[in-house]
């Protein structure tokens, strides 16, 4: 599915410098794979994140892929993508009319509006900051701690800077338990007459 978004680093305050995303960028696509990718492929280093996602892009992203989820426990891939794989591919393959090399597909906060992106997502040092680029130009934070199995709201309204995350956790099947043994009586002693 075509939908643009951007990944970023913040800077100055409020501002952003990113990358952009061509494909499937709303939220219950792009944010299970970076809230797996942060806990697990970079262990918590959102730096190193950010220099893979954003700063060693030379054009831009085509689609984020299941290669993020490296290092994650079968368990947690399977849930969040089932038996499907696709690798993360660049747009470094792209042929300009002229035959030029294509340009860095740059999104910050003073040119996102020329870009006809619908969603952004900007890495801070506490989690993601989703912005529905449609409705604002700040969104709500969603933690680094969050489950990546959570479900993830792909309204644009939803996604305000003024309210909590639309984020719902997920379901899980409670533990199963060992069945409760019931105490036995002994049986009472049988006395075997005497012939």
């Amino acid at each position: 599915m075509s939908t643009r978004s951007f990944i970023a680093r913040p800077v100055n305050g409020t501002g952003y410098s990113g990358i952009q995303v061509q494909l499937d960028g709303q939220p219950s696509h792009h944010l299970p794979l970076l809230l797996t990718a942060y806990q697990y492929r970079w262990a918590r280093s959102v730096e190193a994140m950010t220099r893979h996602l954003v700063d060693d892009v030379t054009v831009g992203w085509d689609e984020l892929g299941t290669d993020l989820l490296d290092g994650a426990p079968p368990a947690l891939v399977s849930s969040l993508v089932g038996d499907e794989r696709w690798p993360s591919r660049t747009l470094d393959h792209l042929v300009t009319p002229d035959g030029s090399p294509p340009v860095r597909m740059s999104v910050t906060d003073a040119t996102v509006e020329d870009q006809d992106m619908q969603w952004g997502y900007v890495l801070h040092g506490s989690g993601i900051e989703v912005i529905s680029l449609m409705n604002e130009d700040l969104g709500p934070m969603v933690r680094w701690s969050t489950d990546p199995r959570s479900a993830f709201s792909d309204d644009p309204a939803a996604w305000s800077s003024l309210a909590a995350a639309p984020v719902r956790a997920p379901r899980t099947a409670p533990a199963p338990h060992a069945p409760t043994a019931v105490p036995r009586s002994p049986a009472p002693a049988r006395t075997v007459p005497h012939r």
